[in-house]
């Protein structure tokens, strides 16, 4: 197993930066996925391909985002008593997350793939891509349970100690999936539904992998007689868990399908620039995302040790690293945001070229805003302040639900690039706040040290 890695003495800034880079690399992989679908859809395809890919994306994000934040949460406990050397109660843990992630896997792939058309019909998707989008979102329901997990079997080596291994995988599903769009859009000619069964395909095969992985590799898995009985109480110590992180990803996504439906409704260009600048944007925020991790991590341990003075320096030192990539993202986007909209999008489309870049240009002079965001939201986490965290994630959606209903019909694609931004700042009113009433309770709660 590696070795733990302590955060609780030294520097913060180097701390928090080489713990940020692992973290990177795994969520640069994960957009990855979405970058290469929408590339090779776009550019092969067309652009009312590429906005069959997107008009459905918020709400793909709602539902694989709650199924994969409670496989984030199951690993927890199993964490838990793998420290505490707990094995037997680790052992049925893990049993007991598989048998509850199968039953919601199932349920969840059944009830979205009912509702496809639905949800497509309430998003004001435009007819002439509405049979490409219910086919690509019908697939993606369809292979929620490789999904969850393979999300679920990476989360539970990670809890075991081995966090290079999924990253291994994720890079070996990624080029999977690059692989298998090119055979099935190209080859097979399945358009944009192939799309969506390379991902699916790419992620059970990987799901696979981690199972025979984790069978080899850890005895003390190995299940022993009682272990895989169904315990009541094992499932609502999961599910209370879970469930909450979850719930975090979705109240986000609340807001964003409001936007997207708006957006939608505004017709098939401004959807295949939106579907083009939100890939790139979400890349662009892998750095962002993963200081934040990081900072979950670095409070955690801090705040665990006694050292809130330690937490206030580590919050320092991530906003210094979060002021220097905005800054060198805000010159990257404002000169070359045409240039990345022509990986999805074919050069003789000028007009989609354009709203993609006045989308990326408005998002990146905001990444100040989101960078606090991250920083904060995760930083409260770590210090255990779960539920207040989640303030941030109602104020977002309600930004981004009074942006649609008030803001998009005045003012049309305007605001849809003014929609996340917006979002941003009203979490920030909700975080800065909120941080240091944390931190006030931190210091009468903890022995003061030195940093």
């Amino acid at each position: 197993m590696p070795a733990v890695k302590e955060m609780t003495s030294g520097r913060p800034l180097p701390l928090i930066l080489n713990f940020s880079v692992p973290l990177l690399l795994g969520n640069m992989l994960q957009q990855t996925y979405s970058i290469v679908d929408a590339a090779i859809v776009g550019q092969c395809l067309g652009i009312n391909a590429l906005a069959s890919v997107g008009a459905s994306g918020s709400v793909i994000f709602l539902i694989l985002g709650f199924c994969n934040g409670c496989c984030g949460g199951f690993a927890i406990p199993v964490a838990q008593k793998f420290g505490a050397r707990d094995y037997r109660s680790m052992r049925r843990l893990v049993a007991m997350s598989f048998k509850v992630s199968g039953i919601m896997a199932v349920l969840v792939a059944a009830v979205t793939c009912v509702l496809c058309p639905y949800i497509l019909h309430w998003m004001q998707t435009p007819e002439v891509i509405f049979s490409d989008a219910n086919a690509y979102l019908f697939v993606t329901f369809l292979g929620i349970p490789a999904t969850l997990f393979y999300n679920l079997l990476s989360s539970v080596i990670r809890a075991l100690g081995d966090s290079k291994t999924p990253s291994w995988f994720l890079l070996f599903s990624t080029v999977l999936n690059i692989v298998l769009d090119l055979v099935c859009i190209l080859v097979l000619g399945w358009g944009v539904a192939g799309a969506a069964i390379a991902t699916v395909v790419a992620q059970a095969v990987s799901a696979v992998l981690c199972y025979v992985y984790m069978k080899k590799k850890f005895a003390i898995l190995h299940m022993q007689q009682g272990d895989n009985r169904w315990h009541a109480g094992l499932a609502r110590t999961l599910l209370s868990v879970g469930v909450p992180m979850g719930l975090q990803y979705s109240i986000t996504a609340i807001g964003s399908i409001m936007l997207q439906s708006s957006n939608n409704a505004l017709g098939e260009n401004y959807i295949s620039a939106f579907t083009a600048a939100m890939r790139i944007k979400m890349f662009c925020m892998c750095p962002l995302d993963s200081l934040g991790m990081a900072m979950a991590t670095y409070c955690g341990q801090n705040f665990g040790a006694g050292h809130p003075h330690r937490i206030w320096a580590g919050i320092k030192d991530a906003s210094k690293l979060m002021l220097l990539y905005s800054a060198f993202m805000a010159v990257v986007l404002w000169s070359g945001a045409h240039i990345f909209a022509r990986l999805f999008i074919s050069s003789h489309e000028q007009v989609v070229i354009g709203y993609t870049a006045r989308f990326l240009h408005v998002s990146v002079s905001f990444f100040v805003a989101l960078g606090v965001l991250s920083i904060l939201r995760y930083s409260i986490q770590g210090a255990g302040y779960t539920k207040l965290a989640m303030g941030s994630g109602v104020s977002e959606m309600i930004a981004r639900v009074a942006v649609s209903v008030l803001a998009v019909p005045a003012w049309g694609y305007w605001a849809i690039c003014f929609g996340d931004p917006i979002a941003w700042c009203c979490a920030c009113l909700f975080l800065v706040p909120a941080f240091f009433y944390v931190y006030r309770q931190m210091k009468r709660r903890l022995q003061v040290q030195p940093v």
